[in-house]
């Protein structure tokens, strides 16, 4: 399950989505988890799914890494999905046993719930799949450069985020790796109660946690030989600049945005 996850790694594919300015995936991004949101019905979160689905084609990313992306949450989707079923109540009662009461809605919810969550992972994978750190960094820089007036520092709160996006796979793959030492040693973490599972992840939580800060003191003293001090006065090698492929991303938006609202009013 741990080299499963996925999310936070860079593919670097020729696709149309990889070629989009950096701010615009990030502003898209933004956008389809609210549109994802305001999607009311079944019929406007069809529409949204078909569209994330779209771009996820277009990012010619294998849909094996998508599902990756997914496979861990389905655990908590399914939690998620069954309380909405014994806990949404409606007019049309399908199934009673004991204290409990299914209906036509609370399963209608669950599913709708189901599908939004998944949906909101594949957007949020399919930025971190085309966009590379760096790129990301300078995105998020470029669009917080109004606070700076305010004296807020923008680009250390952006290399923060992207310095923690781009150590997950790293850190998952350490995770790994513990588990197959403290394996070797006869650990035993799949078997016993819920106490002694717990019991068994700190083993792997220490040495994990000792990993991680030398991790950071090692990249903090690299950060540091190479007279890194901030993004006051540095000049980027990669300059950003839109397109044609952000006016066709962000008017594929705004069409998808009255598309949902249209179908929430008349459906």
């Amino acid at each position: 399950m741990i080299k499963d996850i996925t999310f936070g790694q860079y593919l670097p594919f020729d696709s149309f989505v990889h070629k989009i300015d950096p701010r615009t995936k990030l502003l898209l991004t933004i956008g389809m988890i609210v549109i994802t949101f305001v999607a009311f019905n079944f019929w406007s979160l069809l529409l949204v799914a078909a569209f994330v689905l779209f771009v996820a084609a277009a990012s010619k990313v294998p849909l094996k890494f998508y599902w990756k992306s997914i496979k861990p949450i389905l655990i908590f989707v399914a939690i998620t999905a069954v309380l909405n079923i014994f806990y949404i109540s409606g007019e049309t009662l399908l199934v009673r046993f004991w204290i409990f009461n299914i209906y036509l809605e609370g399963i209608t919810r669950a599913v709708f719930v189901a599908i939004r969550i998944v949906l909101l992972i594949i957007i949020s994978a399919a930025l971190t799949y085309t966009t590379a750190p760096t790129a990301l960094t300078d995105a998020i820089e470029s669009l917080l450069s109004p606070l700076m007036k305010l004296g807020i520092d923008t680009h250390m709160f952006a290399m923060m985020m992207t310095i923690a996006l781009r150590f997950i796979p790293t850190l998952i793959e350490e995770t790994d790796k513990i588990m197959s030492a403290q394996k070797a040693r006869g650990a035993d973490m799949d078997s016993g109660n819920i106490l002694q599972k717990i019991k068994a992840v700190i083993p792997i939580l220490i040495p994990l946690l000792i990993s991680s800060v030398r991790r950071a003191k090692e990249l903090a003293d690299a950060m540091e030989s190479r007279c890194y001090h901030g993004g006051r006065g540095r000049t980027r090698m990669k300059q950003l600049h839109m397109g044609y492929r952000d006016a066709i991303t962000y008017a594929a938006s705004a069409g998808l945005l009255a598309g949902v609202i249209l179908l929430n009013i008349f459906l």
